[in-house]
């Protein structure tokens, strides 16, 4: 067999670096959506009567098909057995589906009496049909975006592990934040002269998504196609068949139980901060929606500098146990700055983007190394399907804190929003009454911070079991260079 065709099509840093920026498309929109309501909770109140309570359970819904259902290990298991592009396609089709029904259920045609209408308000009749419908299309949104990120964080792997593995997960983070940071950005800026544009916006982009992925789909056969021809006799290797006996068997590696804690508990301390803070920022320092949600978005604009950064250091220089240390002691020093001082937010938003640079960057490389490559699907879902625990419950648990520390506010800020419409302004701050309609944040802020303590523990904890387990958390993740590669050192 000549040379040529004896190298895998990863083998070519110009085809896989082509592929990572294609698949990263797909997580871009997918995180687009899921930040899009994120600037609009003043919105929600005044256009859908939403309280901060009902906020939080539509937020928390995403992750019930990941909890209650289990769907993120369901389709890491059948990534397992059914490969990359079958699963990834089906999933991003439910996410597709899932956010047209967010914005059909927001959107002045349903809520006219558009067909469901009656139906949806014939039971459950304390929460709205709009409430119910947008929770049908993001509950479907969740079933396939905790998925889709398993499928993707695989393909990563299949196309750069030994190479530049951290290096590439990181871009790709980077890549899917600037889908928050566009969402943050731009949602406040598509509200006139309809509302809902924002998350109709989300719906096509995730339509543009699924098509990058089905590209993808004819690469991935392509290089499947090639490893074949490179076995042994053009012969394909019987794989190992999946056994329920593996997932538990990672249930019972420690190092693999300590990145899972650290993986829910820093996740939850951010995830659901990121969807309450654009308001938290209106309300603690009188901002406008706009400026809010700019400041937001320093936090994916930070994570598009520094992750790659310190993706690299973990592949060429290692200490990736240590940074996820380092990342989770910022976390708790971000929480506490915004819930117990005045200063500028956007210092505390500049070190969280640092913090979510240093954790996602080390953590996510750091499981190809406990877990065997074929096995990856079902380790990661089961992650994500446990980082969904704490998605779903924060959420809520943030909404209901902030309501009864803050009795009666979101009455009032349904009424000033009324009142700023019928003066022809979207104001929020009309007067007596709007300056008492603001939202005291700093017990859901200081709640995030415990949580980033425990993060803190868990994180202490895998670095002492990296010095027992050999895993080499601590060790480069590169391995020696390809040929083809720019700086490769001459055979």
């Amino acid at each position: 067999m000549d040379d040529k065709a004896s190298r895998s099509m990863s083998d070519s840093w110009l085809v896989r670096w082509g592929v990572l920026l294609l698949i990263s498309l797909s997580m871009a929109v997918n995180y687009y959506f899921y930040d899009a309501l994120s600037p609009l909770k003043e919105v929600l109140t005044v256009h859908l009567g939403f309280d901060s309570s009902d906020y939080g359970f539509f937020v928390s819904v995403y992750s019930i098909p990941n909890v209650l259902l289990a769907m993120a290990v369901v389709g890491g298991i059948i990534l397992d057995r059914i490969g990359i592009r079958i699963t990834g396609s089906l999933f991003i089709s439910s996410m597709v589906l899932g956010s047209f029904l967010t914005w059909y259920g927001a959107s002045d045609t349903f809520n006219a009496g558009g067909p469901a209408y009656a139906l949806l308000g014939s039971f459950w009749t304390d929460y709205s049909p709009a409430l119910k419908m947008m929770c049908v299309g993001y509950f479907l949104f969740g079933l396939g975006a905790e998925t889709t990120c398993v499928v993707i964080s695989k393909v990563v792997v299949k196309w750069f592990k030994g190479r530049e593995l951290a290096l590439a997960l990181g871009i790709n983070i980077s890549v899917a934040r600037l889908g928050t940071a566009a969402a943050l950005i731009i949602s406040p800026r598509l509200l006139e002269p309809v509302w809902t544009r924002p998350i109709f916006l989300g719906f096509v982009l995730l339509a543009i998504g699924l098509v990058a992925f089905l590209f993808y789909c004819l690469i991935d056969k392509a290089y499947d196609r090639r490893a074949r021809t490179i076995r042994a006799g053009g012969e394909e290797e019987p794989e190992e068949q999946f056994r329920i006996r593996d997932v538990l068997r990672l249930l019972r590696n420690p190092s693999f139980i300590f990145v899972a804690a650290l993986c829910v508990t820093f996740y939850s301390a951010v995830f659901p901060f990121i969807k309450y803070a654009p308001d938290l920022l209106v309300n603690k320092f009188g901002l406008d929606e706009e400026t809010s949600g700019f400041i937001t978005s320093i936090l994916p604009f930070g994570t598009l500098v520094f992750t790659p950064v310190f993706g690299w250091v973990c592949d060429y220089k290692g200490k990736s146990a240590s940074l996820m240390v380092l990342g989770s002691v910022l976390l708790i020093a971000v929480h506490l700055l915004l819930s117990l001082t005045t200063i500028s937010p956007y210092v505390p938003m500049f070190i969280l983007g640092v913090a979510f640079s240093l954790v996602p960057a080390a953590m996510w490389p750091s499981v190809a190394k406990i877990v065997d490559e074929s096995r990856l699907g079902s380790a990661y879902g089961l992650m994500f399907s446990i980082q969904n625990i704490g998605l779903w419950i924060f959420p809520m648990l943030i909404g209901v804190v902030l309501d009864a520390a803050n009795p009666g506010v979101a009455a009032m800020k349904t009424a000033v929003g009324m009142m700023a419409e019928e003066g022809g302004y979207l104001g929020f701050a009309a007067g007596p009454l709007g300056d008492l309609a603001v939202y005291d944040y700093t017990w859901p802020v200081l709640m995030l911070a415990a949580l980033g303590a425990l993060g803190l523990l868990f994180a202490f904890l895998l670095r002492r079991a990296d010095k027992t387990s050999g895993y080499g958390l601590e060790q480069p993740n590169r391995a020696a260079p390809s040929a083809d590669e720019p700086g490769a050192a001459a055979v």
